[in-house]
């Protein structure tokens, strides 16, 4: 990586057949890599071993003793090596899927005192914003900084062509989101760095 550059982790959270989450992520690391500002890792929970069942202990207090299968370490070392994150995430009944939040909660630290951008997509209803109020609320509860400027696309399904958004406008709110991410990951780095977060 580097020096100048944030690690930043895509998180594509639907897994669900036929989804549109992958077309979204991909176009997300075009826009970071004609940002310039970020190493960029892509992580597909379709792709990894996310149990829904927890074990009874919390991972903030089991720390590196948490029991976590043996096919979520890939999982585990994007979110704990990342500086900064951006979740893909769609809309489903109002709220974000089980996957996302199966991934969120197996972890703890890996998320405390780091930047969260969201992109969503969805029906008419918002394009996911349902979604990231809820996402903001989890995460916030995990001591994450949530950014407040996201990406949201309703009726994905008209308003993108060849992978890409028809909107004239979306690459410049992404360079926006991706601006305020690199200001925080730079901050929030620098913060851990001088000192440990008082979690």
């Amino acid at each position: 990586m580097e020096k100048n550059k944030h690690k930043l982790v895509i998180i594509v959270g639907s897994v669900r057949d036929g989804r549109f989450g992958p077309v979204v992520a991909s176009w997300v690391v075009e826009q970071a890599g004609i940002h310039g500002g970020f190493d960029v890792e892509v992580v597909d929970l379709a792709e990894i071993d996310v149990p829904l069942a927890l074990p009874a202990a919390s991972p903030k207090f089991a720390g590196d003793d948490y029991p976590r299968p043996a096919g979520m370490a890939a999982l585990t070392s994007a979110l704990e090596n990342a500086d900064a994150f951006i979740v893909v995430t769609p809309e489903y009944n109002h709220s974000y899927p089980a996957s996302l939040k199966a991934a969120i909660d197996w972890h703890f630290t890996q998320w405390t005192a780091k930047p969260v951008a969201f992109v969503s997509y969805g029906g008419a209803a918002g394009g996911g914003r349902h979604a990231v109020l809820h996402l903001e609320n989890v995460l916030t509860e995990l001591h994450a900084v949530t950014i407040r400027d996201g990406l949201a696309f309703p009726n994905y399904f008209t308003a993108w062509q060849d992978g890409r958004p028809l909107a004239p406008e979306a690459p410049g709110y992404a360079k926006t989101l991706l601006d305020q991410l690199a200001w925080w990951a730079a901050a929030l780095r620098s913060a851990r760095n001088a000192a440990p977060y008082p979690a």
